[in-house]
């Protein structure tokens, strides 16, 4: 049977591994949290999906990359 200090293949003890995934868990749901607030405040900054209007705010955009072409050939 297996004692309590038994190593793995990653070299850690049943304890070491259990403490490592919690703090790996930790981590990942601070991550996770972190990255949905700002996908949240970049989709009230500027919407990925256009509104009734469309993307019309993007004319102008369009317009100075036109005139930068021409400039980079």
């Amino acid at each position: 049977m297996s004692s309590p200090n038994t190593v793995s293949l990653s070299g850690m003890t049943e304890g070491e591994a259990q403490e490592f995934h919690s703090y790996y868990l930790q981590g990942m749901i601070a991550f996770v949290a972190v990255a949905i607030v700002a996908h949240i405040l970049a989709w009230f900054w500027r919407p990925w999906i256009p509104g009734p209007e469309g993307y019309a705010s993007l004319e102008s955009v369009g317009q100075t990359v036109s005139a930068f072409l021409p400039m980079l050939t």
